[in-house]
C-alpha cells in the first residue's frame, strides 16, 4: 500500500505562490489528487480552518511597513535581496520540460481550479496563478513581497494591508489593482468556490481597496495563520470569464484561459490529455529578488497518463523528466536498467525539512460501527507495519506531526496538562500519560499477541465470534467494513487476512477517482486513507479543517475523519492563539495526544525525502533548499532548475 503525498493538498503554510496555495487547497477541489502512491499507498489529503479569536500579539514586532513576514522569528532576507539563495540568478532561459499528471487526475476538462465542478490540469495552479506574498523554500513560514512590494500587519492581527508592486501586471499587460484583489477574495470566498477555497479564507472578514494600489484584509481570526492566508490568496483579473463587460458566474468560467500574473501562458491544449505553456516573454516579475533564477524553461508540457504502469515506461522511454516514485517496491526494483547504469537517468533520494504530516487509514466516525474506541483500537492492532515495510523504506507515524519537534514526547509538561486537564473527563485517560506509540509487529509471536488483545477489545465492545466464524454483535449482525480504494487494489491484503483472523469481513471497493470524490465529499465510506500534508509550523487552519467541529457535517469538506470534540477544538484555538514557538509547540502536542489516543485513525508510515528519477539533462542550483518537493508544492525542480542539453533517450 505506497504512501502518499497530497498533491501538496491542504493549506498548512502560506504557498511559495498562489501554486502551493491551490495546490494544497485542492486536495478538496480535486479531493486528493493527492499523489500516487508507495509501497505503502495512500490516498487524499485534507487541510483544515481556524477558531474562534482571542486577541494576539504578533510573534514578531514589525516596521508600519516590512518587504516580508515571519511567523514567531525574522526573515532571512534582507529588503531588497537579490535573490533567494538556493537559485542560480543566471540560469538560462531554454528548453522544454515535460511532465506528467502529479496526481491521480488523468485527464482535465477546465482551466478554473478553483471550483468544484471537474478537473484543472496541475500546471494551471503552479505557474499561471500568483499571490499578494510569496514564502520561500529555506525557512519555516516566511513571506516576502510578490505582487505586493510591501506589507503591514496590525500589532493585535487585526488586519494586514499590502501595497501592490506599481510593475505587477496580468498576461493581458493591465496592471494589477487593489480592485482585482477585492474581486479575487469576492469570488473565492462565493458559493460557487470548492469548500476547500472558501475554508482556507476563512479567517478572513472584508478586504478593502483603499486606494488603486492598497488593499487591507480585516482578519475575523487574530492569528498568524489569517496573515498567512492573506498573503497566500489567489489573485486574478477582474476580465477572467468578462464577457461584454460583464462577468460570468464564477463556476461557469470553465474554458477560458486564466488572466493572471503568473509566468506562463497556456500555449496549447489537446483536452482532457495534453496541455503546454509558454514562458510570458513579458512576465512581469522576472528581475525580482523573490524570482530571479526561477522559471527557466521556455515550454512546459504536460501529458495526462491514466494507468501508472503505462506512465513508468513512457518515463523509460523519454516521454517525460521526472518520475516521482510513491511505491517502495517500484523504487527498489524497477528504477534501475542500462540507462541508470549509463548515467542517462538519474536516481536520486532528496532530503526535505518538512514535518510530515500523519499518513492513516481513518475511520468514518458517521458510521455507528466505529463509536467505540475498542472497537478502532482493535482494528489498528491488525495492521502490520513491519510487514508493510518490508523495503526498509519507511519509518512510523506515531504522532499528527511527524519528523517535526511538535510531535508528543513522553508524558505532558505541566502546561500541556493545563490545556488537557478542562476536557479530563471527556478524554481517554492514556491521553495524561507517555506520548502514543502506535503498535509493533515484528514477528509471528508479536502478531498473535495483538491479534489476541484486539479480540478481547472487541468481546468488551460487544462482538464476539460466532459459530460460523463471523464476528457478530448481540444483534447477530455480522462486523463488515468496506476499504474504498480509487486506484490500486490489493494493498491491504495482509490487514485483509488479519482482520479475517477476528471473524471480520474485510471489503475493498475500487472505485475511479470521480466516484471517489463524490464519495469523500459525502462522507460515503467506512475506511479511505488519506495523507495529511507536509508542514512547516502546525496551522490551526489546516487543523480546523480536518478535525474542527463546525465543518463536520458539511458536504465537502475535510473532516474526513468525522471527529466533533470540544477538547479538539480548544486545542486548534491554542494552536491559533500561541504568541511564540513554546506555545505553539505545547498547544500542538497537547492535541497529538489527544487525536492519538483516541484512536481516530490507524496511524501508518511516512517518508522525509523526495524520490525521483530523472532524464540526466538538466543544470541545477549548488544549493538545495529544505522546504521543497518534485513536482507539487514547492516544486524546486520545476521552477529553478534549467534545461542543458535537449535530448533524452
Amino acid at each position: 500500500m505506497p504512501l502518499q503525498r497530497p498533491a501538496r493538498p491542504s493549506i498548512r503554510t502560506l504557498p511559495s505562490h498562489a501554486g502551493r496555495w491551490l495546490a494544497l487547497l485542492l486536495s478538496t477541489v480535486a479531493i486528493a489528487a493527492s499523489a500516487q502512491a508507495t509501497s505503502a499507498d495512500t490516498r487524499a489529503t485534507p487541510r483544515a480552518v481556524a477558531a474562534p479569536t482571542s486577541a494576539v500579539a504578533p510573534a514578531q514586532p514589525l516596521e508600519a511597513w516590512s518587504h516580508a513576514y515571519a511567523a514567531y522569528t525574522t526573515p532571512k532576507y534582507p529588503a531588497g535581496f537579490a535573490h533567494f539563495d538556493y537559485v542560480n540568478p543566471d540560469a538560462p532561459k531554454r528548453g522544454t520540460l515535460w511532465l506528467r499528471n502529479p496526481d491521480r487526475r488523468s485527464s482535465f476538462d477546465k482551466f478554473n481550479p478553483f471550483t468544484i465542478k471537474g478537473n484543472a490540469p496541475a500546471g494551471v495552479s503552479l505557474f499561471m496563478f500568483e499571490s499578494l506574498a510569496t514564502r520561500s523554500m529555506d525557512e519555516p513560514q516566511t513571506m516576502y513581497g510578490l505582487l505586493a512590494e510591501q506589507m503591514s500587519v496590525a500589532p493585535d492581527l487585526a488586519s494586514v494591508t499590502f501595497r501592490i508592486h506599481p510593475l505587477a501586471r496580468f498576461s493581458d499587460g493591465t496592471p494589477v489593482t487593489a480592485a482585482d484583489v477585492v474581486h479575487s477574495h469576492r469570488l473565492l470566498t462565493s458559493a460557487q468556490a470548492a469548500p476547500g477555497v472558501r475554508i482556507a479564507l476563512s479567517d478572513i472578514g472584508e478586504v478593502t481597496a483603499l486606494d488603486p494600489a492598497t488593499v487591507r484584509f480585516t482578519l475575523k481570526e487574530r492569528k498568524i495563520d489569517a496573515v498567512f492566508a492573506a498573503g497566500g490568496m489567489a489573485v486574478f483579473s477582474q476580465r477572467w470569464g468578462a464577457v461584454d463587460g460583464k462577468v460570468k458566474p464564477f463556476d461557469q468560467i470553465v474554458s477560458e484561459h486564466p488572466i493572471a500574473s503568473g509566468p506562463y501562458l497556456i500555449d496549447q491544449v489537446e483536452m482532457p490529455r495534453r496541455i503546454e505553456f509558454r514562458l510570458n516573454p513579458r512576465y512581469w516579475a522576472r528581475g525580482l529578488g523573490v524570482r530571479r533564477g526561477h522559471f527557466n524553461f521556455e515550454r512546459i508540457v504536460y501529458r495526462m497518463y491514466a494507468d501508472p504502469a503505462v506512465a513508468a515506461e513512457a518515463f523509460k522511454a523519454g516521454e517525460f523528466d521526472f518520475f516521482k516514485e510513491y511505491s517502495a517496491r517500484a523504487w527498489v526494483r524497477q528504477h534501475q536498467g542500462v540507462k541508470w547504469r549509463e548515467g542517462r537517468i538519474v536516481k536520486a533520494e532528496l532530503p526535505t525539512a518538512w514535518g510530515q504530516g500523519l499518513q492513516s487509514t481513518h475511520f468514518n466516525l458517521r458510521r455507528p460501527i466505529f463509536q467505540d474506541a475498542r472497537v478502532r483500537e482493535a482494528l489498528t492492532l491488525a495492521w502490520d507495519f513491519e510487514r508493510l515495510n518490508r523495503y526498509g523504506q519507511y519509518q512510523r507515524a506515531n504522532s499528527l506531526f511527524n519528523n517535526s519537534d511538535f510531535a508528543a514526547q513522553g508524558r505532558p509538561s505541566a502546561e500541556e496538562l493545563a490545556l488537557l486537564e478542562p476536557f479530563r473527563d471527556q478524554l481517554p485517560p492514556q491521553v495524561f500519560g507517555p506520548a502514543y506509540v502506535a503498535p509493533v509487529q515484528g514477528d509471528a509471536q508479536r502478531l498473535r499477541a495483538n491479534l489476541l488483545r484486539a479480540r478481547d477489545l472487541l468481546a468488551q465492545a460487544g462482538w464476539k465470534v460466532a459459530d460460523d466464524g463471523k464476528l457478530r454483535n448481540a444483534k447477530g449482525e455480522p462486523f463488515v467494513v468496506e476499504y474504498l480504494e480509487p486506484s490500486q487494489p490489493g494493498r491491504n491484503t495482509d490487514f485483509q487476512h488479519n482482520l479475517s483472523k477476528l471473524g471480520i469481513e474485510f471489503k475493498e471497493r475500487v472505485v475511479d477517482f470521480a466516484l471517489y470524490r463524490r464519495r469523500l465529499e459525502t462522507y460515503d465510506y467506512d475506511l479511505i486513507t488519506i495523507v495529511e500534508g507536509d508542514f512547516t509550523l502546525p496551522s490551526a487552519t489546516d487543523l480546523k479543517a480536518g478535525f474542527g467541529s463546525a465543518t463536520v457535517d458539511e458536504p465537502g469538506g475535510n473532516n474526513f475523519r468525522g471527529v466533533k470534540s470540544p477538547a479538539v477544538d480548544a486545542l486548534i484555538q491554542a494552536v491559533a492563539d500561541a504568541r511564540d514557538i513554546a506555545q505553539l509547540r505545547t498547544a500542538a502536542r497537547a492535541l497529538d495526544r489527544i487525536v492519538m489516543w483516541n484512536h481516530w485513525q490507524i496511524p501508518e508510515l511516512y517518508l522525509s525525502k523526495e524520490r525521483v528519477s530523472y532524464w540526466n539533462r538538466f543544470g541545477k542550483p549548488a544549493v538545495q533548499p529544505g522546504y521543497i518537493s518534485i513536482d507539487g508544492g514547492e516544486p524546486w525542480p520545476l521552477w529553478t532548475w534549467w534545461v542543458e542539453r535537449e535530448q533524452r533517450p
